[in-house]
């Protein structure tokens, strides 16, 4: 693994998993990570880690990544409730912050529904929460696709019986 060429192994997952949970830091995995644990299997390298956090949460996940290593990696779609993580072995962490109010409702950051951050997997024999599998298929939609979108989609879609969207007819 290089910076040229960014891998986040499923070692890394759980390293990061772990040090979430033993800082009382609740995370959901999103993204690619989150189709192969929702699998249970690793399908396809993966060069980041999407997670959803609370919002609460995000000094305390900025200081301990940092104290890692981790650096800002900026992007055109950065804000205090997206932003990217790095390091200089290349591994990247995207992290979606949000708010819920006590009926469940999201006021303030990215715009996960409650419902999406109540499904369960597995990575590298360790159980994770991630994004449940209709979820991530509608997350996998509305903006250009491309062959992991595919790949991902499409094995979700099998495993749960989910009718493939209609954007990805072009594949």
């Amino acid at each position: 693994m290089s910076k040229d060429n960014p891998e986040m192994t499923a070692n890394d997952v759980i390293e990061i998993v772990r040090l979430f949970n033993q800082n009382d830091i609740e995370v959901i995995i999103d993204g690619g990570w989150g189709v192969d644990a929702l699998l249970g299997e690793q399908t396809r390298p993966h060069e980041d880690l999407d997670v959803a956090v609370a919002h609460k949460d995000v000094g305390k996940i900025r200081a301990l990544l940092e104290e890692r290593g981790y650096k800002d990696v900026p992007r055109d779609d950065t804000w205090e409730c997206n932003f990217v993580l790095g390091d200089d072995e290349g591994r990247l962490v995207d992290i979606h912050s949000c708010t819920f109010d006590e009926e469940g409702n999201n006021i303030f950051g990215v715009k996960y529904p409650l419902d999406s951050l109540k499904g369960a997997g597995v990575i590298n024999g360790h159980p994770v929460r991630c994004i449940p599998p209709q979820w991530l298929v509608d997350f996998h939609t509305g903006y250009e696709l491309d062959e992991n979108d595919y790949h991902d989609v499409k094995l979700l879609c099998q495993k749960f019986e989910i009718k493939m969207p209609e954007e990805y007819d072009e594949f």
